[in-house]
């Protein structure tokens, strides 16, 4: 029975979390005062909405709505698709049509669509990381601290933890390379992952939305992590300990665009993905976490290791670095003296010639 009673109370506590990150995730109306605040921050969320609602999903309708109709109805592939007085077409005459349709979509993908979708994706990386930036100077500049945001003895006693002091010099450069490297591969392992989940029959649909859940919400804090210098393990402790509200943050991000197709998906997504950076880069995260612990004394719903496959997977690919780093050291070095052997063998032709 008290199992059943702590097992009700977890569940409670963690549907709480969720409303509270899910109503986080909403409050879409501090991008828009963040923007009044920052000049650069508003011109840079506006090339962001040109580029991907605009420029590409127009594209797409326009394509799909359009060109696609037209290139049927000009290039029909039967009999039915022209008018009734018109003698049937012969089906080699058909075919051809249907391969020359074919070819010249293929060839608006390639030389039209396909770019546009490559130009976005790079340039959304970017805008994305200059967004954040800009919203995190906007609001020191408006005199709010984001690394001290609350006054509760328990985030106090977080944010007083002692920090992973950096080895100085070059030393530390290549620290923060290695993290920043590590991070990239979590990042790509952990969306393989939830790819692969989604093929699973019955529950995939389901387990791929959390997963993505759970994949938007560490891009989105991820920026203001990163611009606060919080190190990568404690970025992953906060976030496993605290997965209820992460799910509920990611869930808004991902309900905008997981009932479309592939690259409607990803138009909608890039859209508003800069609306849900700024959300979270102006969150009082912790805050609404820590309090909603306090009324949940005693009850504690544990780490979930959602980064656990992904982690192990970065580890052992990150294992190979330095092994690629000596084998690229010890070319450098061949190379270094065999072109030491040759110049030494050229002077001394010359000074004998």
């Amino acid at each position: 029975m008290e199992r059943i009673l702590s097992f009700a109370a977890k569940l409670k506590q963690a549907s709480f979390l969720w409303l509270e990150g899910f109503i986080e995730a909403c409050c879409l109306h501090r991008a828009f005062l963040l923007c009044r605040r920052s000049k650069k921050l508003l011109i840079r969320t506006g090339q962001c909405f040109l580029l991907n609602g605009f420029i590409f999903l127009g594209s797409l309708f326009l394509l799909n709505s359009v060109l696609i109709p037209t290139l049927q109805w000009i290039l029909p592939d039967k009999c039915s698709g022209m008018s009734s007085h018109e003698p049937c077409l012969h089906d080699s005459v058909l075919k051809y049509y249907s391969f020359l349709r074919g070819a010249l979509l293929h060839l608006l993908y390639i030389f039209w669509f396909y770019p546009l979708y490559r130009f976005s994706c790079i340039l959304g990386i970017l805008w994305y990381d200059d967004i954040a930036k800009h919203a995190f100077a906007a609001m020191e500049n408006n005199g709010r601290n984001l690394l001290k945001p609350s006054g509760s003895d328990e985030v106090a006693a977080e944010h007083k933890k002692a920090p992973m002091e950096k080895p100085p010099g070059l030393e530390g450069v290549f620290v923060g390379i290695g993290e920043q490297v590590y991070s990239v591969l979590l990042v790509i392992f952990f969306s393989a992952q939830v790819h692969a989940v989604g093929i699973v029959p019955f529950v995939g649909k389901a387990l791929s939305f959390v997963l993505q859940s759970w994949m938007y919400a560490y891009y989105c804090f991820e920026y203001k992590w990163n611009l606060s210098e919080v190190p990568l393990d404690r970025k992953l402790d906060f976030f496993e300990t605290n997965w209820p509200f992460f799910v509920g943050f990611g869930s808004p991000c991902v309900l905008a665009s997981f009932f479309f197709s592939t690259y409607v998906s990803y138009g909608v997504m890039a859209t508003l993905f800069p609306l849900f950076v700024l959300t979270a880069t102006s969150s009082s995260s912790q805050q609404l976490i820590f309090s909603e612990r306090e009324k949940w004394k005693g009850i504690g719903l544990g780490r979930l290791p959602i980064f656990c496959i992904a982690d192990k997977l970065s580890r052992r690919s990150f294992s190979s670095v330095p092994w690629i780093l000596d084998m690229m050291n010890r070319a450098l070095s061949l190379a270094t003296t065999i072109s030491a052997f040759l110049i030494n063998t050229l002077t001394s032709k010359a000074r004998n010639a």
